[in-house]
């Protein structure tokens, strides 16, 4: 077994451990982290020593250490368990006789005192950079090097505002295109109040929205799609599906639908370039999704959207949900999109404005689909009717192009037969 401890950190002492990484049972790798330090000058993550499984935790969120303190026993496995016994054999055999290695050889150094103890390496020291621990915990999230950030607060600490600024490039939120920040309220004279920590996922797509809605001249575009054939094709899959432990939903046609309409609106399916004088075309499908989990909405990306067909990409849509709420994201699951789709059909509402997801140019959105009475020239007939509320970047899309865009995709959500042509 061993003692994982916590190594040299400088002449600091007494500082708090703001995460505990792993929990008993979990697998570990070397340098895999363990727990998170934080004083009020810098944040340091305790690396594993060696591969193994966590035994026993010895500490919490909140205690306070120091070197030498100690944090866990991890069990090793492979070949750190063999180096273990291997190094206690030795300590039992005892030093080799001289007369086995050259005369002039020098000792060999002593072995530990304690075989079962790990020694980490020495993590960069605290220090060097001013900033409080709320926006250490923000660039850490973030994935920002503070070293890299020149601060604006008192004596150059750095502040949240200098954070968000070096993710989005520009100036900070507050005062990104000249708009005045809003001044802070003392809520609590007004009656009981309490706070409320954002969701991680939240604190990480807010700036990243707030920069796409300053920078893109957003407008949206409307229609409705008659589903009514579609719903009955759709239902009639679905039931064979559930058997098979999948659902399949009208998510996977829109995703078919949005293809056959990119194809031949391609300008739906670019990006500007830096400068802004062209359109840099995809020549890929690949469509984000927007998912509902319990920390805030995740975009994972559906790849190869116009290679796969519908049971296809209604199995992929519930193996990606699962992971995406279980919280199993790998980064390589929410890259490379090049149009996303935001549904709310499963909540209710008429429309809403999705926010174009940069540096794409254009979103859809869609909410729950109604049955409502539809003229046909000679009389009334139910039908369901899906709205369609298209967000693009007015900068690329006219409204014309944009009305286009949404009556032919809703042709080819009105009639199920175009999705195989």
């Amino acid at each position: 077994m061993i003692d994982v401890k916590v190594p040299a950190i400088g002449d600091f002492a007494n500082v708090p451990v703001i995460e505990v990484l792993v929990k008993p049972g979990d697998d570990v790798r070397v340098e895999d982290p363990l727990i998170t330090l934080e004083s009020d000058k810098a944040t340091m993550e305790v690396p594993a020593p060696s591969a193994g499984k966590v035994a026993e935790i010895l500490l919490k969120v909140g205690d306070k250490v120091s070197e030498g303190s100690l944090i866990l026993k991890l069990e090793p496995n492979g070949h750190a368990a063999n180096a273990l016994a291997s190094n206690a054999q030795e300590q039992r055999a005892g030093p080799a006789p001289a007369s086995q290695g050259p005369r002039n050889a020098a000792p060999a150094p002593a072995s530990p005192p304690h075989a079962d103890t790990a020694t980490l390496p020495v993590p960069t020291e605290f220090g060097g950079v001013l900033a409080s621990p709320s926006v250490r915990r923000l660039a850490r999230e973030l994935d920002i090097d503070l070293a890299k950030i020149k601060g604006t607060g008192a004596k150059g600490r750095i502040t949240k505002d200098d954070v968000k600024s070096a993710l989005g490039g520009g100036p900070p939120p507050a005062t990104a295109a000249g708009i005045p920040a809003i001044p802070q309220q003392d809520f609590s004279k007004f009656g009981p109040t309490t706070v409320q920590s954002l969701s991680r996922l939240k604190r990480l797509s807010g700036p990243h929205l707030h920069r796409a809605w300053l920078n893109i001249p957003h407008v949206t575009h409307t229609d409705e799609a008659d589903i009514t054939d579609l719903e009955t094709y759709r239902r009639q899959l679905d039931a064979e599906a559930k058997p098979k432990g999948y659902r399949v939903t009208l998510l996977s046609f829109l995703l078919m639908a949005c293809v056959g309409a990119l194809r031949q609106h391609p300008e739906f399916n670019a990006s500007l370039t830096p400068e802004g004088d062209a359109l840099i075309l995809k020549h890929y499908y690949n469509i984000g999704v927007a998912v509902d989990t319990p920390d805030g909405l995740v975009v994972p990306v559906i790849k190869d959207v116009n290679r796969k067909r519908i049971l296809e990409l209604s199995q992929e849509l519930s193996a990606v949900s699962q992971r995406m709420r279980e919280g199993k994201i790998a980064p390589t699951d929410i890259q490379g999109a090049s149009f996303s789709i935001s549904s709310l059909g499963g909540i209710g509402g008429t429309a809403f404005t999705p926010i174009v997801n940069a540096p794409e140019v254009a979103i859809l959105g869609v909410v729950r689909a109604t049955m409502r009475p539809v003229w046909t020239g000679e009389t009334f007939v139910p039908r369901l009717m899906l709205p369609l509320c298209l967000s693009y970047d007015h900068r690329v899309i006219d409204g014309a192009l944009a009305a286009r865009f949404t009556r032919r995709l809703a042709e080819l959500l009105g009639d199920v037969r175009h999705l195989v042509l």
